[in-house]
């Protein structure tokens, strides 16, 4: 092995399995077979994706320790994990978890794997564990192309900030009714409902585009109406499988169930984020408002009365190696 090789340090990320998590639950693999066989479900394809998972945790860390220094860190630790400059990160997948730590990444290079291609899908994760002997070196090399990702940002006024990999939602943490006051550029309006979706290229086709796609299909058939092509293009609905590119150079947003009123308007319910127009809300909600990003509630901010949130493009963004 090179010095330069050996030099190298590796941050491979791992979360919980199912059965994992059921043991924690329940605190004993009886116990938890009990109470999936109670429900009717098969609890041996909880052991077959523990069994595969395992294996394939053990085999990257044979894999990577032959190339450099390998650090192994579970999911729940990467929010408060420092990750250094020069290291490499990679992700034993599924895409969710690729997504929620490619947020806390100063742009290190991560690399996607699939623990098992028989089971997951991944549109981010293009390697397999067997892949990781001879790709590591490329990357150290600069031999592998890298995709570059855009980020959302949300920024309080108080200094505390979040970052986006495919969405931000700004709202309830009960997804009730949140009010709030919105600016974008020169227009600002008073709101109710059930909460803002802020979206990257990467997720235009997540969340996002669930909603738009129900917003399309209501005036469809409520109006009979051709509708504005710009959802439908811009984001690729209606079925067209298209996608914005990862590094967008925009956000889009879209209000959910907004509530017209005697005090709310709902004029402003979908726009475009762009880097010199920010969007900016002020929180109404006396308690329980909250900004978290691609769909983890556990890591959120707290936005409630009187907190005003910028959200705009990040300062920083992901990149992916493919």
């Amino acid at each position: 092995m090179s010095g330069r090789m050996s030099e190298n340090k590796i941050i491979l990320i791992k979360r919980k399995t199912r059965l994992e998590e059921l043991v924690v639950r329940y605190n004993t693999i009886q116990q938890a077979k009990f109470y999936i066989e109670r429900l009717g479900a098969d609890f041996s394809d909880y052991i077959s994706e523990d069994h595969h998972y395992r294996k394939a945790v053990e085999t990257a860390v044979i894999e990577l320790s032959a190339i450099g220094r390998v650090q192994l860190l579970e999911r729940q630790h990467v929010p408060n994990f420092i990750f250094g400059d020069e290291d490499t990160v990679v992700v034993l997948g599924q895409d969710g978890l690729v997504a929620n730590t490619l947020k806390y990444l100063r742009e290190q290079p991560l690399i996607g794997v699939n623990p098992d291609p028989q089971r997951w899908d991944g549109v981010l994760l293009p390697f397999t564990v067997k892949d990781l002997r001879l790709l590591l070196p490329e990357v150290f090399r600069g031999q592998r192309q890298v995709r570059e990702v855009t980020l959302a940002r949300a920024e309080l006024n108080d200094g505390q900030s979040l970052y986006g990999v495919n969405d931000l939602f700004i709202g309830r943490k009960t997804h009730v009714s949140a009010r709030y006051q919105l600016q974008l550029n020169d227009e600002t309006e008073q709101q109710s409902s059930s909460g803002i979706i802020v979206s990257t290229g990467m997720g235009s086709t997540g969340w996002l585009k669930s909603v738009l796609a129900g917003a399309t299909g209501i005036v469809r058939s409520a109006a009979g109406l051709q509708v504005d092509a710009e959802a439908e293009a811009v984001l690729g609905l209606a079925g067209s499988g298209q996608r914005l590119a990862w590094d967008h150079p925009h956000l889009y947003f879209t209000v959910r169930e907004p509530f017209p009123s005697r005090t709310t308007s709902a004029g402003v319910v979908f726009g475009q984020i762009g880097a010199q127009q920010p969007l900016r809300i002020t929180s109404q909600m006396p308690e329980d408002g909250v900004i978290f990003s691609d769909g983890v509630e556990s890591d959120f901010l707290e936005f409630n009365s009187g907190v005003e949130a910028t959200i705009s493009l990040a300062e920083k963004r992901g990149r992916l190696v493919v």
